[in-house]
């Protein structure tokens, strides 16, 4: 992953921003299907005292599965139930409690009353964010087949964040995270069998948009350079294999360049990750799933994040799924919990610091100028690449 260009790096930027404002950032957490992880890695998390001093966390979901969960795997965690996340209490982990309904819980099942009691909880966090009770959220791990219902017929936490919260034509864009790379997706849960229909000129040019404007904002790069996939292998051979680069993919890289946005690509996906080439980048645009989160995951899964860029709330939760397979066994790593409470909080800081940023026109100015000549730099570096 390409540095700050801000020259500041994560730790820094945090203790600069704790300074500024002493208050503790409120955590909303999801339980996730109560037959899976989810209660193990955010107890887990939540062990270590420290995690207490960075945030205060508001878990949503039910203090007799929370009790549980704690029991079967013997966890040192305690909680304090609340009725709303406007009673929590700094130096506690938190619980409010969703619905009264007794759930039983089948450790590494699915089961249509562990994924109601993942709605449940996901809904009413959504209520009271939309209260202001709390700053940012992060989601435990859902089983999307047993989620499904009347009030739920969305394919991932991603479309339906989209379709609850969005306002004023803001649209989601999935971003997943570690600390080498950050990937971007075109098409999120889709099936392969209609990724190429959904790769128009018109989408590219818009995720190119959102992830371009996310990079500023939410992770303080002021002249991001993004690296394009291409959809087709060996990116379409001169349209020998598909024409989706030379008629979609390429001329909203042009396009985007004409206005001074640093885009790169088509790159075939085998080289570009195979030659680390992602190392270069502040992010890659991804065709689609598979082809951006593979490499991706396989490179480090482990502390893995998903944040849901482009909406008003900030929102995160561990690349992972609910690991039916290992769920009971206190085996879990909360490595990945972990890293997403801590970039749900970096990028709440990031925004704020963004707004106080360009409150001050004299400072706008000078990042204005810093980006031109970023821009200019990287137009510089293409033209060689290509002489080359």
């Amino acid at each position: 992953m390409a540095t700050n260009k801000a020259g500041l790096n994560s730790a820094v930027l945090g203790l600069y921003r704790n300074n500024m404002d002493n208050r503790k950032i409120r955590v909303a957490i999801t339980h996730g299907d109560t037959n899976g992880v989810g209660y193990e890695v955010i107890f887990k998390v939540f062990s270590d005292p420290a995690m207490l001093d960075i945030c205060t966390p508001v878990i949503y979901g039910s203090p007799r599965v929370a009790i549980f969960h704690r029991k079967a795997m013997n966890l040192p965690t305690n909680f304090n139930t609340i009725d709303n996340a406007g009673e929590a209490v700094d130096g506690k982990v938190n619980l409010v409690s969703c619905f009264d309904d007794e759930v039983k819980v089948d450790l590494g099942q699915p089961t249509a009353e562990s994924g109601r009691a993942a709605y449940l909880a996901l809904e009413r966090a959504v209520e009271d964010y939309n209260e202001g009770l709390y700053d940012v959220l992060v989601t435990a791990p859902i089983c999307k087949s047993a989620i499904q219902g009347d009030s739920f017929h969305f394919p991932g936490h991603t479309e339906y964040l989209q379709q609850r919260l969005a306002s004023d034509g803001e649209e989601a864009l999935m971003i997943l995270m570690n600390d080498k790379m950050r990937v971007a997706l075109v098409t999120t849960h889709l099936p392969i069998s209609e990724v190429a229909g959904a790769i128009t000129g018109e989408a590219v040019e818009r995720k190119l948009r959102l992830l371009y404007a996310s990079l500023r904002r939410d992770f303080l790069v002021s002249a991001p350079r993004i690296a394009v996939l291409s959809l087709n292998p060996h990116a379409g051979d001169n349209g020998l294999i598909g024409n989706e680069e030379a008629e979609s993919i390429a001329p909203a890289i042009k396009k985007l360049n004409e206005e001074g946005m640093c885009c790169f690509g088509p790159y075939p996906a085998d080289g570009f990750f195979g030659d680390a080439a992602y190392r270069k980048f502040d992010a890659v645009l991804a065709m689609y799933h598979d082809q951006g989160l593979a490499p991706m995951k396989a490179l480090g899964m482990a502390e893995g994040v998903n944040f849901t860029a482009g909406l008003n709330i900030v929102r995160t939760s561990p690349d992972h799924g609910t690991a039916y397979d290992i769920a009971g066994k206190g085996v879990a790593d909360e490595s990945s919990m972990r890293q997403a409470i801590y970039k749900a909080i970096d990028i709440f800081r990031n925004r704020n610091f963004d707004n106080e940023a360009k409150a001050n026109p004299l400072h706008e100015e000078y990042q204005n100028r810093r980006e031109e000549n970023f821009r200019q730099r990287g137009s510089q570096e293409e033209r060689n690449r290509k002489v080359q």
